[in-house]
C-alpha cells in the first residue's frame, strides 16, 4: 500500500467525528483507494458534491473554477449521490429531481443554514425500571449569534402516542364541562380530574400533546436516562415540490457513504405536515 493511501486511511479513521461512533460502521481500511476518494464521508461532504462544490474524487473547487456550480456537471454528478441499488430513488423520478435543481434559470444548492432539513436520530433510553426505551429525535439548526447551532425539535415514541389516542366528536359530547360550570364554582371538575383516561378531551378541540416537553420532564425527573445512539439519518425539505432522504451506506463500492435513500415529489400541503411532525408535537 502507498504511503499515500496509508495517511489518507489514518486521516479518515481519527478525525471522523465520534458522534457518529455509535451508530455508523467505521471505514474498511482495506477498499480501493478509489473508494476512498469518491464515497461521501460526511453530510458536508454530500453539500458540497451536490453544489458542484467539490469534485467526485474528493477536491474542493474555488469559485473562480468553471466546474464550480457547473449545472453541466451537476447533471453528470448528482446520480452519483443516490442510491443505486434502490428503485424508488432512479428512473423517471430522478431524473425530474435533477432537472429541477439544475435549471439554468434558477439553479436551487444547499446551505448548511437552510431551513427544513432535519436529522432523525433513533437512541435508546433506559426507564425507572431499567428496561430500554426505544425514542425518535428530531433535530434542526438554529441560526445563533454569528454561528449557529443543532436543537432539538421534536420527540416522537409509540408508547407516548399510545396515551394521547385520536380524540372523537362523539368523545368530545361525553366528556365535557357545562358551560354554566362557573355558577357552581367548577365543582363538577372532579368530573375531569377524577378521570385522567379521558384527561385530554377536556382540552380545546384543537389540543395536541407536546411530547418534546413530556420528553424534557421525564430526563429532568430521571425516570428516563440516556444509553446510545442506534442510527442517523436526515430529511431534506427545502427543495420546492421536493423531500429527500439522506442515509449512510458501508459498501466496498464507489456508491457507498451518505446518499439519497429516498426520493418523493409532494406538494405544498403534504411538505407543511411533515414539517409540522418534525419540529411540533402531533397526534397525526
Amino acid at each position: 500500500m502507498h504511503r499515500r493511501t496509508q495517511l489518507i486511511i489514518l486521516f479518515l479513521l481519527f478525525m471522523a467525528p465520534a458522534a457518529w461512533a455509535q451508530s455508523l460502521p467505521s471505514f474498511q481500511p482495506l477498499m480501493p483507494e478509489r473508494y476512498l476518494y469518491t464515497m461521501n464521508k460526511q453530510v458536508n461532504q454530500f453539500v458540497h458534491r451536490f453544489n458542484m462544490e467539490e469534485d467526485p474524487m474528493g477536491r474542493p473547487l474555488e469559485p473562480t473554477d468553471k466546474r464550480y456550480h457547473n449545472n453541466a456537471l451537476r447533471k453528470k454528478v448528482l446520480p452519483l449521490l443516490f442510491d443505486m441499488q434502490n428503485p424508488r430513488t432512479s428512473g423517471k423520478l430522478q431524473k425530474y429531481f435533477i432537472d429541477d435543481v439544475t435549471n439554468p434559470k434558477h439553479p436551487v444548492f444547499l446551505n448548511f443554514l437552510d431551513k427544513n432539513w432535519y436529522a432523525e436520530v433513533s437512541a435508546t433510553f433506559k426507564d425507572e425500571k431499567g428496561e430500554d426505551v426505544n425514542l425518535i429525535l428530531f433535530l434542526t439548526v438554529e441560526k445563533e449569534g454569528l454561528g449557529s447551532k443543532w436543537i432539538i425539535s421534536n420527540v416522537y415514541d409509540t408508547d407516548l402516542k399510545a396515551l394521547f389516542p385520536r380524540e372523537t366528536e362523539a368523545g368530545h359530547m361525553k366528556y365535557f364541562l357545562h358551560p354554566q360550570s362557573h355558577e357552581i364554582d367548577f365543582m363538577n371538575l372532579n368530573k375531569a380530574l377524577d378521570d385522567p383516561e379521558h384527561i385530554e378531551y377536556y382540552a380545546a378541540t384543537d389540543y395536541h400533546p407536546d411530547y418534546l416537553t413530556l420528553f424534557f420532564y421525564l430526563m429532568k425527573k430521571g425516570k428516563l436516562h440516556f444509553e446510545q445512539i442506534n442510527s442517523v439519518k436526515f430529511h431534506f425539505l427545502q427543495i420546492k415540490n421536493w423531500y429527500f432522504e439522506l442515509k449512510y451506506f458501508n459498501r466496498d463500492s464507489e456508491n457507498s457513504g451518505w446518499l439519497i435513500s429516498d426520493l418523493k415529489y409532494i406538494s405544498d400541503k403534504e411538505k407543511a405536515n411533515i414539517i409540522r411532525f418534525y419540529r411540533s408535537c402531533s397526534t397525526d
